[in-house]
């Protein structure tokens, strides 16, 4: 019995729906062919109530005596009662309508126990197991071990889950490694730059000019190694970083992020062009988040927009998204696929700049459960950063 059981579980789906199938419509011809017996029974039941009708002819002897029953010669059935014509109509018509009616039941039975023994359970894990992957978890197997086709597919879903738990966990370990690296390495810069710095400026103080001139270029490379270490430390505090949501008013908040790049852009002599297209008077996020990036790309704008940059904000699938444009001369293809990469910069001179801005973007952005997107428009570059708010 284990065996057949066996057997029947690991058989294909194209086997197993012929067979439920067939079995049942073998089932809906000998329910149809008992109905049919048993009203053509009760069809001839009812007739042989009722005696024929007619004059009746017996044999009779010499002596005129009759012998046996006697026999009818063009007999005429007995008329039938309207409850017996109602019961025969009824009984014929059976057949009729039980045939098509088994057969439709039959086949939707042999649906619905199809579906629940073969479809229901791996179509539930298979379900279970994808929502669970787009929540990030991945501690959890599928355990289905038919070989039919759909446990084939929950095989290959596991082997799958499987893998991106494994590269998911070696992914992490070499972030926190990486971050760990970075720590270490920020930290032991310090103090040798420390000593280095201290040294280049008793150089400086030094009477000989040639000896005065390459303290002073020592010195600026101390400093961006300084800018660098710096730009390390506060790297890895954004990475680490979670918003703290708060219920803004969307409208004063905004104001203020449009006058502080009215006042940046001025002191840079450029135009700003902004556009609040925002309806909400209530929005729930991070306010340090929005205004880090706002302020960031603002800040990146500036260094290539030729006049005017426009900013703009406004709501989306019930979101924040903000958006920076200038009319400078836009992404390269390079640029469009690298910019938000971090430390990637096209400037040949970066003493101060290493290519952050838009990384932090990013990273603020996606901790925000948004997005960052770059993009060439007619003139000039766009770059628009999506905040999720928290849901209440």
């Amino acid at each position: 019995m284990d065996k057949i059981k066996h057997i029947w579980r690991d058989l294909s789906l194209r086997k197993s729906i012929i067979l439920y199938i067939s079995a049942f419509v073998i089932l809906a011809i000998a329910l149809s062919a008992v109905t049919s017996f048993l009203c053509n029974n009760a069809i001839e039941t009812i007739g042989n109530s009722y005696p024929p009708t007619g004059e009746k002819y017996y044999l009779t002897n010499e002596a005129g005596e009759k012998l046996g029953g006697g026999s009818y010669i063009g007999t005429e059935p007995s008329p039938l009662s309207e409850k017996d014509k109602t019961l025969k109509s009824l009984y014929g018509l059976i057949p009729i309508i039980a045939t098509p009616l088994y057969s439709a039941l039959c086949i939707i039975t042999a649906a619905l126990l199809f579906y629940r023994n073969k479809l229901k359970r791996p179509l539930a894990e298979l379900k279970t197991a994808s929502e669970r992957i787009s929540d990030n978890d991945l501690d959890f197997s599928i355990d289905y071990e038919c070989n039919d086709e759909l446990g084939r597919l929950c095989t290959s879903f596991e082997i799958m889950r499987s893998t991106l738990a494994s590269n998911f966990s070696e992914m992490w370990r070499q972030v926190e490694e990486r971050k760990q690296l970075n720590a270490a390495f920020a930290h032991d810069l310090r103090t040798p730059l420390t000593v280095l710095k201290g040294y280049d400026e008793m150089l400086q103080t030094s009477k000989d000019n040639k000896t005065k001139e390459t303290a002073i270029t020592m010195g600026r490379h101390i400093l961006r190694l300084e800018h660098y270490i710096d730009s390390m430390s506060s790297l890895q505090r954004l990475e680490d970083a979670q918003p703290e949501y708060t219920e803004t008013p969307l409208q004063e908040f905004l104001s203020s992020l449009m006058e502080g790049a009215e006042m940046l852009c001025s002191q840079n002599g450029k135009k700003l062009n902004p556009q609040n297209r925002t309806v909400s008077n209530l929005l729930n996020i991070d306010k340090s988040f929005v205004s880090q990036v706002c302020n960031n790309l603002i800040s990146n704008a500036l260094r290539y927009a030729i006049s005017t940059i426009t900013l703009t904000f406004e709501e989306k699938d019930k979101g924040l998204l903000l958006s920076v444009s200038d009319d400078g001369k836009g992404f390269s293809k390079k640029v469009l696929s690298k910019a938000t990469n971090p430390y990637f910069t096209e400037e040949e001179n970066h003493s101060e700049h290493f290519g952050l801005g838009l990384y932090i973007c990013k990273v603020l952005c996606e901790h925000h459960g948004g997005y960052i997107k770059t993009e060439n428009i007619d003139i000039g570059a766009k770059v628009s950063a999506f905040f999720k708010p928290l849901s209440l």
